[in-house]
């Protein structure tokens, strides 16, 4: 007699290209919630990786990689994924302290931050992203228990579809203070999409807002194909970065955000590195050299 059927998970969405890195991202916040030296605790990232049948042989803890840190994917790329989810962290953290009541995670994948954060009471978190990820995310969540710590409202749309609109009806109000986040979304992004959703978000921003974006400066991303995180995670996961990122150039939205009125600031990663005293160290051919965190608050009026 056969026993019964395993319990089905909704892996649309996750189950490869673009959706597949939120699960790599997820194994990086695994592996650095469990280090004795954690920049950052997501007690929920190891549950997406273990749910997905393409993770099932992921490592969640540093000692379940051969090489430890050397390993440049699990080593040196979980460490960058683990401080940019600290640096981020800080960042929202502030904004919601200061002004903002309202929270955008643009393309927010399998972010926790709605549950693992302490924010002000009066909060609300807004998440954006395809259905078939949210809904994944929200079982796995589910089957945990898990209860968000502020008002949480998925928003399942596509960024490349009406998702203003969608947003506005979930109960956005552009009147109130927000901070949006675009983590490691942009440059999957073709140029003029991303203008749009920079133009999108100062259109939907009042005095007192704030965002925070990755971008990427290379010129030519190509001339990266055979550094070391890139090599390690085509060979190891079968995730080709370069192939999923947009290829032609990228627009200066930093700079467009400056001739909107906004202040910004730019930062590499390795300005964090020593900020907090760990991190990812420059490198030759390095697939991080480009990478820039940008930061941007809109004046009251």
């Amino acid at each position: 007699m056969a026993g019964p059927a395993p319990q089905q998970t909704d892996l649309d969405g996750v189950d490869g290209g673009v959706g597949l890195t939120a699960l790599l991202v997820a194994a990086a916040r695994a592996i650095e919630t469990h280090r004795h030296d954690s920049l950052a605790q997501d007690a929920y990232a190891e549950h997406f990786v273990r749910a997905a049948p393409a993770c099932t042989h992921w490592p969640v803890r540093i000692e379940q990689v051969p090489d430890g840190d050397d390993n440049p994917l699990w080593g040196r790329f979980a460490r960058y994924f683990g401080l940019r989810t600290r640096v981020l962290d800080d960042f929202l953290l502030r904004s919601a302290r200061a002004n903002a009541r309202q929270v955008v995670l643009l393309g927010a994948g399998l972010d926790t931050r709605a549950f693992r954060l302490d924010w002000p009471s009066d909060l609300v978190v807004f998440e954006i992203d395809r259905a078939g990820v949210l809904a994944f995310k929200q079982q796995v969540l589910t089957g945990l228990s898990a209860a968000p710590k502020v008002k949480r409202v998925p928003v399942p749309v596509d960024l490349r579809a009406g998702w203003v609109t969608a947003l506005t009806t979930a109960g956005f109000d552009p009147a109130v203070p927000s901070v949006w986040l675009a983590e490691g979304l942009l440059f999957y992004l073709p140029g003029p999409a991303e203008t749009y959703l920079i133009d999108t978000v100062d259109r939907l921003t009042t005095g007192g807002s704030s965002l925070a974006f990755e971008a990427k400066l290379e010129t030519d991303l190509l001339a990266y194909r055979d550094s070391p995180i890139y090599t390690a995670t085509r060979e190891q996961i079968g995730i080709d970065l370069l192939h999923l990122f947009d290829k032609e150039p990228r627009p200066d939205s930093a700079g467009d955000l400056r001739a909107k009125g906004w202040s910004t600031s730019m930062h590499t990663p390795f300005d964090f590195t020593q900020q907090h005293g760990r991190g990812p160290v420059p490198e030759a051919n390095d697939a991080l050299e480009g990478n820039r965190w940008v930061f941007a608050h809109k004046p009251r009026p």
